[in-house]
Order: C-alpha cells, then structure tokens, then sequence
C-alpha cells in the first residue's frame, strides 16, 4: 500500500509520524511482479532519467 502526505516546508513532524518513518526502516524491501528489483542496467537508466529531469526542473522553475 502507498500512503502520500503532503509536507509543508517548515511544518514539524509529529511524534506519531516520526515513529511510523522509523518503524518503515526496519521492514524489509518486498519485491512483487509491480516492482521488480532493479538489474543494474535497470537502475543505471533509472538514475540517468531521474538526473535528465531534475536538470529540466531546474531551467523550468
């Protein structure tokens, strides 16, 4: 399950939300036929792509 918050720059977190992004470190990685592990090919263009589009991000902002 994905969960998405929006965070304000600035606002502090709460205990409770400290204590879930902790509690998500120590639970291990699940990869599913959604999301394959990476091969290293994979993550390599995946890493290419996402520098491209924080370049343009940049110029566009």
């Amino acid at each position: 399950m994905i969960v998405t918050v929006e965070y304000k720059k600035g606002k502090k977190l709460t205990e409770d939300q400290i204590a879930e992004i902790e509690a998500a470190k120590g639970k291990p990685i699940v990869y599913d036929e959604d999301s394959p592990e990476l091969t290293p090919a994979m993550e390599k263009a995946f890493l290419v792509a996402a520098r491209n589009r924080n370049r343009y991000r940049r110029e566009i902002s």
